[in-house]
């Protein structure tokens, strides 16, 4: 993700070995910001992807933000983030982007127009 700092003081990459002890539940799509090729940090030693990211902070519009579960208008809006709340950046897909308030959730996909602009 270009523009993406790693300096974010809320997480740090674990240290030491990560690893499950056992089998872990997959939660419900639009439930923790959890795909199978990636995830919040903050989920990095209790559930398997690919990729864990540290998230962009940034805050949704003044309309709020509508998350999706897939990057399409067709997808039906199942939550709105308020204006100006905290939305926790973690992916960018052209003109979509996908992530939530933070890593207990919930995740999906909204127009990067739903963002207030990005602060320099």
């Amino acid at each position: 993700m270009s523009g993406a700092t790693r300096d974010n003081p809320e997480y740090a990459v674990p240290q030491g070995v990560l690893g499950l002890l056992g089998p872990v539940d997959k939660p419900a799509p639009g439930t923790l910001p959890l795909r199978g090729d990636l995830a919040h940090i903050a989920l990095a030693g209790t559930h398997l992807a690919a990729h864990y990211v540290i998230p962009q902070v940034r805050a949704a519009g003044k309309a709020g933000a509508g998350l999706r579960l897939g990057p399409r208008d067709d997808a039906e809006v199942f939550t709105t983030l308020a204006p100006a709340s905290r939305f926790e950046l973690l992916d960018v897909a052209g003109e979509w982007v996908w992530g939530g308030p933070g890593p207990q959730g919930p995740s999906g996909w909204c127009r990067a127009s739903e963002l207030a602009p990005a602060e320099a």
